[in-house]
């Protein structure tokens, strides 16, 4: 087997990883990192984000300035408010805010808030 042709670890990029021999070769395994995978069900971070862009809870693809729906109740951290499922949020800004948080917004009635793309969909 040359070594150009085996896959680097999706997690580290490490050029050493190596086929398990348990698995029959089908699980590789990373030397630094200690990350198992299989190449063939492995995807990138480009393709799971639709060439780095952000997805909804049902896998549609984010753009700035789309409406989105809340599909589920969320406590408002810091307030006894909650935004509850269905409420629409117009005019979305895409972030890469900490904690997951990669959506930007203005809510009527609460005011500005960042949201995670994964309890919304796409309006």
């Amino acid at each position: 087997m040359m070594v150009d042709a085996d896959p680097a670890c999706p997690k580290c990029h490490c050029a050493h990883a190596y086929p398990d021999g348990a698995h029959g070769g089908s699980l590789w395994v990373c030397p630094e990192c200690g990350h198992e995978w299989n190449p063939a069900l492995e995807t990138t971070d480009a393709q799971e984000h639709g060439e780095g862009g952000v997805r909804d809870a049902v896998g549609n693809l984010l753009a700035d300035g789309d409406s989105v729906t809340v599909i589920k109740d969320l406590k408002i951290k810091g307030s006894s408010q909650t935004l509850k499922a269905g409420t629409k949020v117009k005019n979305i800004r895409l972030s890469d805010g900490g904690g997951g948080h990669d959506i930007v917004c203005k809510i009527p009635g609460v005011g500005a808030m960042d949201l995670k793309s994964e309890f919304v969909r796409k309006a």
